[in-house]
Formats: structure tokens, sequence, C-alpha cells
């Protein structure tokens, strides 16, 4: 039975193109041969997970598969598809691999047969030869074709997306086997970006055409203290409340190494102390700062005797902080 790409990514027939990007990249992680060692049946579900989102992340593809079903490729093309081809390997046009015919795909001497053309009266065995050969000249000087772009989605940690690096992609190829490629990230790059990889993408339909490439779009995955605003960083840095009040030295860590922070006497929660130049640096901008939020942690358990006390203390400093709070 023909394979249904909207059940294979679980996902309606009018989802939209943010839905099979965002089922794609759940189902890639959990299917990905690297994830499942243990498990045989898993390169076989990340294959049909990569086929049916090819199809199905490229528009007019779409179209031809909600149109057509599954042999899309050979209704649209009007024959069928190249050995080894697949969703990753043509793109059907007219006059492309598969699509249609022309003048210089026809041997007339095969059709007509060449002592026909040569018994014709008038000489017209001389006209097909000219015409014969005005077809292979055509098709000696027809233009080189490109091999089609694929399109893969490529999470990498937060820290890679900062400092830049290096990570690897497997790559489905038609013919089965997995093929590692090693993709490098530049420092800085940020959420949605496009890496290309020339020359790896869908083979070249002709000898003299060159292959395509693979576009890779990049999500940076979340950390658990750091957050980025263009090319600023922001942390929360914890601080006793004996800290914040009489003022303290420590070490934060950040992309160029550890920094001493200072934190001033009397500092409240909220305050933003500002490290120069430790933020995001790209390979070709200026680089952004790392902003510390201090967060004043009171000791879990006090005794009402110090509650008392720190209230006590308080008294003679009447603050109203809550003057600007509004709707």
């Amino acid at each position: 039975m023909a394979e249904d790409y909207y059940k294979t990514l679980g996902v309606s027939k009018n989802a939209s193109q943010a839905d099979i990007q965002k089922a794609y990249r759940t189902l890639a992680r959990k299917h990905h041969p690297d994830m499942n060692p243990n498990d045989k049946s898993a390169k076989k579900k990340f294959q049909q997970v990569q086929a049916a989102f090819d199809v199905l992340n490229n528009p007019e593809k779409r179209e031809m598969y909600d149109r057509y079903g599954s042999s899309f490729e050979t209704m649209g093309a009007g024959g069928p598809p190249p050995p080894g081809g697949g969703p990753q390997q043509w793109t059907w046009t007219s006059g492309g691999p598969g699509g249609g015919f022309s003048a210089e795909d026809i041997d007339l001497n095969e059709v007509l047969g060449e002592r026909f053309g040569q018994d014709m009266p008038g000489g017209l065995g001389d006209l097909f030869g000219q015409f014969h050969r005005a077809a292979g000249k055509s098709r000696k000087s027809a233009a080189p074709r490109r091999g089609v772009d694929l399109n893969h989605e490529l999470e990498i940690p937060f820290q890679t997306a900062v400092l830049g690096g290096e990570v690897q992609l497997i790559v489905e190829r038609p013919s089965g086997k997995s093929e590692k490629l090693a993709v490098k990230i530049p420092a800085g790059i940020d959420e949605g970006k496009k890496i290309r990889i020339r020359g790896q993408g869908g083979p070249a339909p002709g000898r003299n055409g060159t292959p395509g490439d693979i576009l890779i779009t990049i999500h940076v995955a979340p950390h658990p203290c750091f957050q980025r605003h263009g090319n600023n960083l922001t942390v929360r840095v914890p601080v006793t409340l004996a800290e914040a009040v009489g003022g303290t030295k420590l070490d934060l860590p950040t992309p160029k190494g550890t920094v001493t922070l200072r934190v001033p006497p009397g500092a409240s929660g909220g305050t933003k102390l500002r490290v120069k130049g430790h933020g995001v640096a790209p390979k070709n901008g200026t680089p952004g700062d790392l902003l510390a939020e201090i967060q004043i942690l009171l000791p879990k358990q006090l005794s009402d005797a110090d509650r008392q006390a720190i209230c006590k203390i308080a008294e003679p400093y009447p603050q109203t902080p809550r003057k600007d709070l509004r709707w």
C-alpha cells in the first residue's frame, strides 16, 4: 500500500508548514539511529519520516502529492522516475528527468529506419539525417543541469550557537545508507538561520551537471541559566541576604571563561550588573555584553525572632517599592 506521508508525520492534511516542521523535528529526534542503537527498526522509521518531510515541506511537491498521492512523481513527470530516485533526488519538471520528451530525445533512425529514410524520394533521407544531427548537436550543447537541494533541520546546544564549533549531521541517502557529515557552526549563529553545505544534495541529472546542496535550518536548544537577547546574554545570579546587604565578590562563568563579579553593598533583587564584551561575539560583528541579574535568596527557615529583628532593622528606612506597579 502507498505510504500516507501525513500519517507518517502525524499531522492533518491541512497542517501548516510550521506544524509539519515541528512534527518532523520531534519524530526525527525520536527515531534517529544514534538515539536508538538497540532498535533495528529505528533506521527504517527515520527514513520514512525523512521521506515524508522532504515532500510535505516542499510546497510544489506537496501540491502534487495531494493531487496524485505517492505516485505523484510519475504522474507529474509523464514517466517513471530515474533509477535510485526518490523525494530527495529529483525535481520533476517538463524537459527534466522523466519530464516529457523533446526532439533531441528521439532517434529518427530508430523510429523510421535508416533504409526507409534513404529510400524516400526527393532526398528526404538526407533531410532526416540533418534533423538527427541537429538534435545531437543540441543535446551536446545543452546547459548542464543541477541536482536538487535537500532541506534538513538541526538542533544545536546553546553553547555551540554562541561559541561556534562542529556538529555531526546524519544524511539518509536514497540507497538506504547513512552518511555522516561534519557541519561547521559559526560563532553567534541565531535561531532559524540557515547553513549551506555545497555539493552534498541531490545528484546531477546529467553527466555534466553539478550536485545540489544541503540547506540546514538551525534551531538552538535552551540553556538552563543563560538567555540570549541579540548579542547580549543575561544570567540570574543567586546571592544570600548577607551578600546582598554587605556586598561580595563571586566567580561568574561566561563564554570567555570565569570572571570575578563585584556585588556592591545593598544590591536589591533585580539589579543588573554589566560585564562588558562577555556576551555573544559573532565573527563579523561587535561582541555583546553579559548582564548579571541579582537574585536574593532568603534562608528557608527563619525563626520568629529573626523575622522580627529584620523588620526592626527596616523600620527606620521606609520604602514604597510598588509605587510604579500598574496594569
